[in-house]
């Protein structure tokens, strides 16, 4: 037995759709984690800005260590010198919905994962 607690990190750089904004970063559900070992589970790693800020944020509450792990890792966006731990599965650069992901607050619920084509997303009023 590994003695586990689960915490919750929202952070969130998208606004409108695809347009990147400004990270917000909700950590009132967060635990604890110092002299802890923790793992950040993200959904998608993007350019990578997000990630990075959130591995800064624990860094400065002092844990033993942080590792990454990204479901979906899309190819061709990265911004920032950083590597994820783990990832499940690469993706090419296509905009994703589904099991989570959303567009303008739509298709989060799909049980799959989805690709939106480019004139969809021009014509989607979010």
């Amino acid at each position: 037995d590994m003695p586990l607690r689960v915490g919750v990190l929202q952070a969130s750089s998208y606004r409108s759709g695809t347009t990147r904004g400004q990270l917000t970063i909700n950590s009132e559900m967060m635990l604890n984690v110092a002299e802890r070992d923790v793992l950040v589970i993200d959904d998608i790693f993007d350019t990578g800005h997000t990630l990075v800020e959130v591995v800064a944020k624990l860094q400065d509450l002092s844990p033993n260590s942080v590792k990454t792990a990204v479901l979906l890792r899309k190819h061709g966006r990265q911004e920032v010198e950083f590597a994820p731990d783990f990832v499940a599965f690469d993706i090419p650069n296509e905009f994703v919905v589904g099991y989570g992901l959303d567009y303008a607050d739509q298709y989060r619920n799909l049980r799959y994962l989805a690709v939106m084509e480019p004139e969809d997303l021009a014509s989607h009023c979010p």
